[in-house]
């Protein structure tokens, strides 16, 4: 191919590979900020919607490494086991950075206000488009 035309697609399609990135990267905020009003309900199975619902997921905690998304689910609903403890989640996004068309890294602070006691941290999470979807792969939280 010519040299010229060359450029001339590539500053066409550039945009669309601009916009591409951002909507994945939007598409990531919404998954977080679904995850966060199903929890502010109550909801932890609703919550979990947003984790690959797969024996392959990894949840890094303080209690060490936990595989699986059942196991992820019985660890939230034994840690979290009323409203009083899961108190309200309020997400601050540090970092959404695009690895490729496949893997998006988020790191941020994660904050529960309880009338129990507020408490927090962060996280880093790995997620990964499957099946048209974005879904958390592994989850390190502190």
């Amino acid at each position: 191919m010519h040299p010229f035309r060359s450029l001339v697609l590539f500053l066409l399609l550039a945009p669309m590979l601009c916009r591409a990135g951002n909507g994945d990267e939007q598409a990531v905020r919404r998954v977080l900020a679904q995850q966060s009003a199903a929890w502010n309900t109550g909801n932890i199975e609703a919550f979990m919607a947003g984790y690959w619902r797969s024996d392959s997921l990894m949840f890094v905690g303080k209690n060490g490494v936990t595989y699986g998304w059942t196991n992820t689910l019985n660890n939230y609903k034994k840690g979290y086991p009323d409203t009083a403890t899961m108190g309200k989640l309020e997400f601050t996004l540090i970092s959404v950075k695009q690895l490729s068309d496949r893997y998006v890294e988020v790191i941020g602070k994660w904050h529960l206000q309880r009338s129990i006691g507020d408490v927090g941290g962060h996280f880093s999470l790995l997620f990964e488009h499957i099946g048209g979807q974005w879904l958390i792969v592994i989850d390190h939280t502190s």
